[in-house]
Parts: C-alpha cells; structure tokens; sequence
C-alpha cells in the first residue's frame, strides 16, 4: 500500500517570463514503511518537491495523495500530526531563545497531548539525548544535538511520514553516520515513511530502498538501491551522476 502517491507533479515560481519550472510533471510511489530517496545535483527540484507536499510552494498542480490526505490548497491541521518535515540547517531550525523544553513542549501541545513531561522525556530518550538536554538552548548544542532535537521534534506528533531535506548534509562527517543511523533505527521503531533528500550516493544507498534521479525538474529514472550499488542504469545521467560523485564506491557504499 502506497504512503505517498505523487502523480504529474508541476511546480513553477513567477508568471510569464520570469517563469521559473522547478519541477516537471513528477511522478512516483513510496510504500507504507519504505525510505524513498530523491537526488540530484543542485537545483534539480528534490527539495522543491518536499515543500509542495508541506504546502510551503504556493504553486503547482498535479496528484498529491500522503496517506488519507489527498492535497489540495490548503492543509488540514491533521495533515501535520500525520506529516513532519526535518530541514537541512539545525542551525535554523530551531529559536535560539526556545529550550529544547520549549521546543517539544510546545509542539505536543500544539497537537493536543497530555502528559507533556513523560512525552518530553521519551522523546528525548528516543533521540539519544538524555534528560540534562531538557532545558538547554540552542547555542549550547552541537550541531548533531540540534538535529537530534529537530528529529526528536518531528517525532513528538506520532507521524506516519517524516520528509528528511539533506538531514546531514550541515553536520560534520564524523557525526553524519550517527545521525543516519538514528534515522534507520526510528524508522524500524516507529513504524515510519521516508521521503528523502540527498545528493550523496551513499547516503541514499545507506538509507533508501530505492530513488528517484532528477534532473533539471523532471525524474529521469527510477531505481532500487541494489540497481544503483550494481551501476544497473537506464539513463545516461544517473551513470554520469554515479561515476561523477565524489568517492562513491558501491562495494563499500553502507556506512557502519
């Protein structure tokens, strides 16, 4: 059974001439409890595709189905008990005058839950921070505890499906593999959908069951990991985009 079901998905910024197509007429299906990866070099619409299904692209077209929620204009607030997002820059998401208490207090709140402390403190548990995180800001974090932070807040709804753009990307390398590592492991817990963004091949190969390759706003092809570890391609760019990326190694693409 299908999670996510994107269909003919367009997004375009501006009118007219200064028409800007970031995506083209998208299209895939990621399965309930599956990791799907989307990559690509800079500027070909992976991330763009994220923010169209949190409803932060204002226009597009197409078939948007996440769940029970076929997607229209707007968002109902359920949308966002069911859907979490996860950003590049821990450094930005998160208020550098909110607690790491405020931060999850507030969303468990927001989503209507009782018996905050217990959650806050699961919460914390489950992201590998323990309880003297609780009350300290932003500034006294490390970028891998900040994304800890903004993970373990995306999980504080109970989600379905957690979108991840480039979680790791912003980290130093020496705690990227810890990171990702969570990320399997919370799946596996929660019984979570991923949709993932990334344009490190080993990243993905770690994560994703299969990808998607985009090129200039359109998937050009479709592949399962054990395809793109085996170099099985159909498109010559998804081959240009394996040998060309930096120390991609398919032997030796799982990270420890």
């Amino acid at each position: 059974m299908s999670q996510i079901n994107i269909k003919n998905l367009n997004v375009w910024f501006g009118d007219g001439d200064a028409r800007v197509d970031a995506v083209k007429n998208a299209s895939f299906d990621v399965p309930s409890g599956a990791s799907f990866g989307l990559v690509g070099e800079s500027g070909s619409g992976k991330s763009t595709i994220l923010r169209a299904i949190m409803g932060l692209a204002p226009t597009w077209n197409g078939d948007v189905q996440v769940g029970e929620f076929k997607l229209g204009r707007k968002r109902p607030k359920a949308f966002f008990k069911e859907v979490q997002m996860v950003f590049q820059d821990p450094y930005a998401s998160l208020h550098p005058r909110h607690s790491v208490d405020q931060v999850l207090g507030e969303t468990l709140s927001l989503h209507g839950f009782k018996d905050i402390d217990n959650r806050i403190m699961k919460l914390l548990d489950d992201v590998g921070l323990g309880p003297s995180f609780r009350f300290r800001y932003p500034h006294q974090l490390s970028g891998g505890q900040r994304q800890r932070v903004a993970i373990a807040r995306a999980l504080a709804p109970d989600p379905k499906v957690i979108l991840l753009d480039e979680p790791t990307s912003a980290l130093d390398v020496s705690v990227q593999a810890e990171v990702l590592n969570l990320l399997a492991d919370l799946r596996d817990e929660h019984k979570l959908t991923y949709l993932m963004v990334s344009h490190n091949l080993a990243v993905v190969s770690h994560m994703c069951d299969a990808t998607a390759v985009m090129q200039h706003g359109e998937i050009v092809e479709i592949l399962s990991i054990e395809d793109m570890r085996a170099m099985k391609t159909q498109h010559p760019y998804t081959r240009h985009l394996l040998d060309s990326s930096f120390g991609y190694n398919p032997d030796a693409a799982e990270i420890a």
